[in-house]
């Protein structure tokens, strides 16, 4: 059974929301360890564009996917 593609936009969401809160918590250390030092407010906006793109990246990937398995069945 596939997958509708308001399915797959909230799979994604869901991810990605999870990996938001990691990357927001992680980054201050990850820039630190690199030599920058950045607030939670920088943070905050490196972890939003990231997400942005993971976000329309896991939908595209799951909807390529769905449509070869459609393709195929």
């Amino acid at each position: 059974m596939s997958q509708t593609k308001l399915q797959s936009f909230l799979e994604a969401n869901v991810s990605t929301a999870i990996g938001f809160g990691i990357s927001w918590a992680v980054t201050p250390f990850v820039m630190g360890a690199l030599g920058y030092s950045v607030g939670a407010g920088t943070a905050f906006g490196i972890t939003v564009v990231y997400t942005v793109i993971s976000i329309v990246r896991g939908y595209l990937v799951r909807r390529f996917f769905n449509r070869m398995e459609v393709r195929r069945g």
